[in-house]
């Protein structure tokens, strides 16, 4: 972590925050077994996590390239860039690690024969330093945010270049980091190199002291949605009759804002009793919600049900869609993974989550590949360049809340012309984007050099 080994600040900070990650061991232990009773990924290998492996390694006569994906996004990201790779060193051993167990089963789509496959380790000395001695990567690629302390500066020690590539940093990030200077700061110095998707993240991770070599753009443009997803939920959409709003990778807090706005249009006047819709465009849509994390999924459903409305769950539905429509107000719930092309295919508009409330948004880039308009909140500092770029493209839409966005994405399926116009120029914005992952693969290349 230190810059310079003889800096003995640094030094000495890394020793106290190598002492509080050894002490938080068994939080950390604790954490994953109430995850893991909601999602049984968690309980798996848990001891992968503190470098302890059962899985061998066996010789190999191509590198061993590292790539960390903390969760499913990065993990999709990573897809294309290890494609990339791939054509270009087909000797490679792949070595994926990650943070969640949706990344993890994203990731098992990417493994070839010979391939690795293990927990990120816990960033304590001795994790890291069992996990480098294991596996012995020739080169570590951290993928967007991912930044440890010990292990940049174990890597560092050892000679292992590590780099950060895909990298975004917004303008809040940068501010608790500046916080924590004193830890942040030698650790995005002791990176090999950095690339960044823009330029202004570029610019705020230069300002951490990061070996920032490069704007290459953002792999996540490269990435191909499923074709077959995405042809079912057109097809189910013609069938349904009826325009289809979806609110995409929705957040805590924002669906209970969305349901108390419906029903603003759909009055309940006793809870027991039947909803009686008034005459507006917006109960003349389909809502569907997507919640971002699949252990809300459950807890989304009793939501929806507690705030008077009947909920057709995709777990439920048939090969040929969600079935005759609802009678009376009813809202979908996406509640299956890595389905998300189905669901941009289904939806005519999509909400963008994360964007209603101060948490910085979601991707909004596969909803363009999909050629769905997205209607965004004000909050979209996680992907604030792609959110702009898509806002100029004609590919989204801003609104000032979630109340607006309503209105808004109520009104464009029954306007042809826009929405249309709308469709084609998502489709534009997302290809006039591609090409990160060959560019970024380019640039891999100075360091597998010699294999």
């Amino acid at each position: 972590m230190a810059v310079r080994v003889g800096h003995a600040p640094f030094a000495v900070m890394r020793w106290l925050y190598s002492l509080l990650m050894w002490l938080a061991q068994p939080l950390l232990r604790r954490k994953l077994c109430r995850r893991g009773a909601q999602e049984a990924g968690y309980l798996h290998a848990i001891d992968e996590r503190f470098g302890h492996y059962t899985q061998a390694v066996a010789p190999h006569n191509g590198p061993t390239v590292w790539v960390h994906a903390v969760s499913l996004g990065e993990t999709r990201a990573a897809a294309v860039l290890i494609a990339a790779l791939r054509a270009q060193w087909p000797s490679m051993r792949l070595l994926l690690t990650h943070g969640t167990a949706t990344g993890r089963a994203e990731g098992q789509k990417l493994l070839q024969p010979g391939d690795l496959q293990t927990w990120q380790p816990w960033d304590a000395p001795g994790a890291a330093q069992r996990f480098l001695a294991h596996f012995q990567p020739d080169l570590g690629v951290l993928m967007e945010t991912e930044i440890w302390p010990n292990l940049v500066h174990l890597c560092r020690r050892q000679g292992v270049p590590l780099v950060l590539v895909n990298a975004r940093l917004s303008d809040k990030s940068l501010r608790q980091a500046q916080r924590l200077a004193w830890l942040a700061r030698p650790a995005y110095a002791g990176l090999a190199a950095v690339w960044a998707q823009t330029a202004a993240d570029a610019e705020r991770l230069t300002q951490l002291g990061a070996p920032v070599r490069g704007v290459l753009g953002n792999l996540k443009f490269d990435a191909t949605p499923d074709q077959t997803q995405l042809a079912l939920g057109r097809q189910w959409r013609l069938g349904v009759g009826r325009p289809v709003v979806m609110l995409a990778s929705s957040r805590e807090g924002e669906e209970l804002a969305l349901l108390q706005i419906l029903k603003e249009f759909w009055p309940l006047a006793d809870m027991n009793q039947p909803l009686v819709a008034t005459k507006s465009i917006v109960n003349q849509v389909l809502w569907l919600i997507v919640p971002r994390h699949p252990q809300r999924f459950e807890a989304v459903a009793e939501l929806i049900q507690s705030q008077g409305f009947a909920v057709s769950r995709r777990c439920q539905w048939s090969p040929e869609g969600p079935g005759a429509m609802p009678q009376g107000p009813t809202i979908w719930l996406g509640d299956s993974l890595g389905e998300m092309a189905l669901y941009y295919g289904l939806a005519d508009v999509a909400l963008l989550g994360g964007s209603f409330e101060p948490l910085g948004g979601q991707n909004l880039i596969e909803a363009a590949a999909c050629g769905c308009p997205v209607v965004m909140g004000p909050h979209t500092f996680n992907f604030a360049e792609a959110a702009e770029q898509a806002l100029a493209a004609g590919a989204a839409l801003r609104t000032i809340n979630l109340q607006q966005a309503v209105t808004v994405a109520s009104a464009l399926p029954f306007d042809n012309d826009e929405l249309s116009k709308t469709r084609l120029a998502a489709g534009q914005f997302a290809q006039a984007h591609q090409g990160a992952a060959i560019r970024q693969a380019a640039a891999l290349n100075h360091y597998l050099v010699g294999f």
